[in-house]
């Protein structure tokens, strides 16, 4: 691992679609480069890489609704399926007010590669919608979601793209897609979300899924270099299902979770927060500010906290090129969708730090999604106990097998899951053929 040498951030080199501007590429641009990276490991399949620049089908929608005041609200949405060579689209459904295209179509590019590092039957896709949603009542919420589903109806379904909860949606959205769907088809079809209330076909396991993944590769992880969980520092940026689950095992552990960021403050605690306490103030409160058991700090410094381990668990583009050089963690492990940009990542790689990326370490939530998915086909349900070891299972084998790929090729973690990933979307391309 210590002799990779970063490449300065790829151009991209191909001819852009006329929907993108070279100058604004966002999100997008990230992916761009990290596929960049990997092209050079792909052998004779190098052949078939455009496929993985130009997403497969992109559909935008305008969503209006009725507010409780009478007037009409009208609000972009957005259904992006960037590869199905491997099976249908699987990706997650997020309500945010600054929800791009660009942002979507990164996404679904990183879920199909998030799929076939962890080798479940699906392609990557995503949605959203560009809105905040703490700005609409109960019924406002669920009008949208409901009109949103109508709209994209026509790309989903239980074999074609399965959408699951993600940012500021929840299971509570996700029975609303499903009988929206259900209600347009004329029966009820569980499989066309995941995510869901366990009494619709929801899955044991699911809320807790992409935590318990993150920490389980983390362990993995720790193992290999030598770092040892008892009495680590670990901080974590985020603290919703995915951070929160992380800390709380983390904690367990034996490690002490001395910062934590929301979008509601940052606070710290030297010898180690009371996470249980803290996490029933965030369902009491709505986030991590105001907690009584901590000492608040400013925004900018929680990067330059004291850990060993370092989480962000919120959104992407958080570890950039003007505060990597300052993170202290020997370990950074991803639990958003890109958090890290290119030029962070050499950053970090330059300081020894080990990172995990986002494409196997926050895999657990769509691996456990895939359960629920087959739970709900067989009629047939599994307890949480089977399901998570089945996940635990899954994350190890393919840690194992990213950890040895980076080995072999003396490449980042990140550029070793692009090499797997990218290998077995592309080997699937070139088998299928092209039609006609």
């Amino acid at each position: 691992m210590s002799s990779f040498t970063p490449s300065t951030p790829a151009v991209p080199t191909h001819a852009l679609p006329s929907y993108l501007q070279a100058e604004h590429l966002g999100p997008w641009g990230t992916y761009l480069q990290q596929v960049e990276r990997v092209t050079p490991y792909l052998g004779n399949l190098s052949r078939w890489v455009e496929t993985l620049k130009r997403p497969k089908r992109i559909l935008i929608v305008d969503v209006p609704i009725e507010l409780d005041n009478g007037t009409i609200a009208h609000f972009e949405g957005y259904r992006v399926q960037h590869n199905l060579s491997r099976g249908p689209g699987k990706g997650g459904v997020r309500f945010h007010q600054d929800v791009t295209l660009s942002e979507v179509m990164a996404l679904s590019a990183w879920m199909s590669i998030k799929n076939a590092a962890v080798n479940v039957p699906y392609g990557g896709a995503k949605g959203g919608v560009r809105v905040d949603p703490q700005t609409l009542s109960r019924g406002e919420l669920e009008r949208l979601t409901r009109r949103y589903t109508s709209e994209i109806g026509l790309l989903i379904g239980p074999s074609k793209d399965i959408p699951a909860p993600d940012v500021n949606t929840n299971g509570q959205i996700m029975a609303w897609m499903m009988d929206t769907y259900s209600m347009n088809t004329g029966a009820t079809a569980t499989g066309v979300v995941t995510g869901k209330p366990v009494e619709l076909g929801g899955s044991l396991g699911r809320v807790e899924a992409t935590g318990r993944g993150v920490f389980t590769v983390g362990v993995e992880a720790a193992r290999r270099t030598g770092l040892v969980l008892e009495g680590a520092r670990v901080a974590v940026q985020g603290f919703g299902n995915v951070g929160g689950t992380a800390a709380k095992l983390f904690a367990e552990a034996g490690a002490k979770v001395v910062a934590v960021q929301d979008h509601t403050g940052t606070i710290c605690h030297s010898s180690g927060l009371d996470v249980p306490a803290l996490l029933a103030h965030v369902k009491a409160h709505g986030g991590v500010g105001g907690f009584a058991g901590a000492e608040a700090m400013a925004p900018a410094d929680f990067w330059g906290v004291a850990c060993d381990i370092l989480i962000p668990a919120a959104l992407e583009g958080q570890i950039t090129q003007d505060n990597a050089a300052r993170i202290q963690a020997k370990l950074v492990i991803e639990g958003a969708n890109g958090p890290t940009t290119p030029e962070a990542d050499d950053i970090l790689h330059d300081k020894g730090v080990l990172v995990l990326p986002d494409v196997i370490a926050n895999a657990g939530g769509v691996t456990v999604s895939y359960f629920e998915w087959v739970q709900d086909f067989s009629s047939f349900f599994w307890s949480e106990d089977e399901i998570n070891a089945r996940l635990v299972r899954i994350m190890k084998e393919a840690f194992d097998g990213v950890w040895q790929v980076a080995q072999e090729h003396r490449v980042s973690l990140r550029t070793a899951t692009f090499i797997v990933a990218c290998t077995r979307i592309l080997r699937a391309r070139e088998m299928r053929g092209l039609y006609p």
